[in-house]
This record gives structure tokens, sequence and C-alpha cells, in this order.
């Protein structure tokens, strides 16, 4: 007895351990995502001023095909890598061999494609700008393992000090070449040097030697994990970006750029802090996997209701204060992509939930699961999409979107958990709060903009998005913690 309490205490232990890491993982990327995305708000306001709707949209086609291709390019060998159970430096040669061939074939045929995918888009003058940006993942296959090797030990500060720099290169070089007029060739350009640059620092602050070799059985244990997971994570990025191509085939450009607008703005949140959270989800659950059977299941538990309701709240303001947001940010010559940011925000939250359950099951080591969950998915979403654009233009395409993502996207992705071992229904009665936390501060804001009327678009949108979060929290938020709040800002510092 004494023996098993004390190996259920050093699994106790360990399973702490995993999470401060991670939680200093997550923290740092969070962070670098923080000052990222701030810098690419900034950027997105400037680049909107300077080009057209139609350069986004043939943006917009380019940037679906990357999006697929760059989570494809390696097999899923750098998410085999985070999740590989031994010496990183015995399986590191044959990784990076894998991930040379198999970015250079897909390159290659990305490169003889594009014409017939930009035509099948419906930007034909996107192909140039396709293969120029798809060029990315020749630069990724060089660093790729190393980055995963940063991700495996929680070492998000320095990866994310390399992103950092990375990005503020590709503002530079994007700003500069859309005030000389290359339309869509300013953003193509800046993702290239921004790959090289962070690359280079990656490549230096990995300190793994850069070698390549072959072992059959590493290349077996490599390409089994990875192919599943990339075939899931890759059908996950093909359906993100699907709404680009069904929108660009049937409405044509300017009707895209209005869509990829609302998209990126809806893609916030996830790209804070969802792009944080899967910098440490995939290493942390797959270390908790390790652990008792039933530890993953009570990390699961206790994730799941705090990023739904962290997420809920964002998603409710941004939603119902769509045009008074875009008109603010954007100008007016945008409000079309405010009807599409409705939807969208339901999106927003579905797609953080489901790609969270898809990092459990790659963690897990279930990444077979994924795949057939995304298959079901694109089952639904395709069609959805398309006839809502033909009803409704983009404003369909996106209801049509947010449709597939909340009855079929996320019911799948329960099961998928619970054919896993993950037991879900704890979750459930967690999440009750915050949805009654979000019905009221949605009609909260309902009521502020009938009383406002025409309001100025920033006087709605601060006085609105005040209201709402501040009735979210107040329902929410545990009263005990909140009367605790001003105890903790307040507390005396100990000095040094």
């Amino acid at each position: 007895m004494e023996q098993e309490d004390a190996t259920v205490t050093e699994a106790q232990a360990d399973a702490r351990s995993i999470g401060e890491k991670a939680g200093r993982g997550f923290g740092w990327s969070l962070l670098g995502n923080l000052v990222m995305k701030a810098g690419s708000f900034v950027m997105g306001l400037i680049l909107a001023r300077l080009l057209s709707p139609a350069d986004f949209g043939v943006y917009a086609v380019a940037l679906a095909a990357t999006s697929f291709v760059m989570v494809v390019k390696d097999l899923g060998i750098m998410a085999a890598t985070i999740q590989w159970r031994g010496s990183l430096e015995e399986m590191s040669p044959t990784a990076t061999l894998l991930n040379l061939i198999s970015a250079t074939a897909l390159y290659g045929a990305f490169w003889v494609a594009a014409p017939f995918y930009a035509s099948y888009a419906g930007s034909p003058e996107a192909t140039p700008v396709v293969r120029l940006l798809t060029a990315v993942i020749l630069v990724e296959a060089v660093t790729a393992i190393r980055s995963a090797a940063l991700l495996r030990r929680f070492q998000q500060a320095q990866n994310s000090m390399a992103i950092l720099a990375g990005f503020a290169v590709n503002a530079a070089v994007a700003i500069m070449l859309a005030v000389e007029g290359a339309g869509p060739y300013s953003f193509a350009w800046g993702q290239v040097a921004q790959a090289v640059v962070t690359g280079v620092i990656v490549l230096r602050v990995a300190r793994m030697p850069f070698r390549i070799g072959f072992d059959r059985a590493i290349a077996g244990r490599l390409l089994r994990f990875g192919i599943p997971s990339a075939a899931g994570i890759g059908l996950e990025a093909v359906l993100l970006n699907v709404g680009y191509i069904i929108v660009g085939d049937i409405m044509g450009a300017q009707p895209l750029g209005y869509y990829l607008l609302a998209f990126n703005v809806s893609s916030w949140v996830p790209g804070l802090i969802g792009t944080a959270i899967r910098t440490v989800s995939i290493a942390g659950f797959s270390r908790l996997a390790e652990q008792e059977p039933d530890t993953l299941s009570r990390g699961v538990q206790k994730s799941v209701p705090l990023l739904y309701s962290g997420v809920l709240p964002l998603a409710i303001v941004m939603g119902l204060l769509a045009h008074p947001l875009v008109a603010f940010l954007y100008g007016a010559k945008w409000d079309q992509a405010a009807g599409v940011l409705r939807f969208l925000a339901v999106v927003m939250v579905v797609r953080m939930l489901t790609s969270f359950a898809l990092d459990i099951l790659n963690g897990q080591g279930a990444t077979t699961l994924t795949v057939w969950i995304n298959v079901g998915y694109g089952l639904a979403l395709v069609p959805a999409v398309i006839v809502g654009t033909h009803m409704e233009g983009i404003r369909g395409a996106a209801a049509g979107q947010a449709a597939a993502s909340l009855f079929v996207a996320l019911p799948l992705a329960v099961l998928g958990l619970r054919a896993a071992g993950v037991r879900v229904a704890p979750i459930a009665p967690a999440l009750l709060r915050p949805s009654l936390g979000g019905l009221v501060s949605g009609a909260a804001v309902l009521g502020l903009l009938f009383v406002l009327g025409d309001a100025p678009p920033w006087v709605t949108l601060c006085l609105g998005a005040a209201v709402g979060l501040v009735v979210y929290v107040l329902i929410v938020v545990p009263v005990d913690r909140l009367r605790a709040l001003p105890q903790v800002v307040l507390r005396p510092r100990p000095t040094s």
C-alpha cells in the first residue's frame, strides 16, 4: 500500500512538473504572440489602406495554398519529433532527411499545379504569388526539427524570439513593397523574408548539429505517427481555408477580399491564444498520456472549461459589434466584411475547441482519429459553404461554415475524445455558467446598441465591449474571487 501511495505521489509530482513547464512555455508563447499579433494588427491596418480588396483576394488564394503545404510539408515529422519517446540526437538525421525530401517534392508539385489551382479559385493572376509564397516550405524543411526540439523542451522563449525577429523583417518588407506598388507580392515577399530570418535564428539557438542520415527503424516510427498526423492537420488546414476557394470560384477576387478581411479578424484570438496553446499542447498532453490512465482525462477536464470561458466573451463582442469594429479599424469601404464576421465569430469558438481536441488526440498518439474527424467535417462543410454562397453570397458562405462547425465538427471532436478514452462527461456542467454569462452579456450589448443608435463607431465599439465584458465577468467569475481581487492587487510586495 505504501509503495502504491508513493507511486501515485510520484505520478502527481510528474504531472505537476509537466504542467509547470507547459505553463511557462504557454506564457512565453502567449507573450510572443501578443507582441506579434499587435504588430500584425498595425501592419494589417496600414496594408488595408495601401492595397485594394482585389489585392487581398489574390493573397487569400496564395495563403490558402500555403496554409495547406505548411502542415503537410514534412509528413508530420515535426509533430512526431515533439511526441518522440527517445533520444533526439539519434533520430534527428533521419527526420531531417525525410523533411527535406517531402518538402522539396511538395513544392515541385505545387509549382506545376499553381496555374490550375489559381484558375479554379477564380484568380489566375495569383499563380506567381502562389509559387513565391509556398517557397517558405523549403526554408521550413531545414529548420523544422530544430523548432520541434525547442517546443519539445518547452523552450518557447527562444522560439518566440526567433519568430518575432522574423516578423519585424516581414512587416518592413511588406509595407515598403506596398508603398512601391507591389500589390499582393508585398505579402508574399514579406513572408519569405520572415521565414529566412526566423530559420537562421532557430538553427543557432536550438544547438543541434545539422546532420543528415537514414535509419530504417527510426524512419518507420516517425512515419507511422507522422503520416496520419499530417493527414489530419492537413485536412484541418484545407477545411479552415476552403471558404476562400469556394468564394473566389463563385464570386471573384473582390468579394473574396472582404471575406479574407473578416476571416483575419476572426482569427485574432485563435492566432493569439490558440497558437500559443498549440506550441505546448501536443508536448504537454503527450507527457500526461505517459502517466496514470486517468491523468490525461483530468487535465482535459480542467483545460476545456478555461479555454471556453476565455474565448466565448470575445466572440460575442466581436460578432455583435462587427459593424462598428470594421468601420472603426478599416473604414467604410470594408463594411461588407462585417456581415461575414458575425458568423465567423461562431466559427472562432468552435475552431478553438476542435483544434484543442485534435491536439489532445495527437498528443495521445491517436492520429488516425484526427483524420476521420476532419473527413466527416469536410463532408458537411463543403456543400454547406457552396449552398450558402449561392444563396447569400459571402454572408451565406460564412453562415454555412458556422453551421457545419457547430453541428458537425464539434460533436465529432467530442466523439473522438471519447473513443480515445478521455472522459468528457464531467466537462459539460462546467460549461453552463460561462454559457449563461454569454447569453446575458450578449443581451446587454444588443440593448446598448438599440440605445446608442447611430453613434460614432468608436463610441459604440468601446461602450459595447466594456458592457459586454463586465457583465460576463460579473456572472462567470465567482464572487469570492472578485472580492479577493483588490487584496491581490494591493498586497504589498516583499522587498529584496
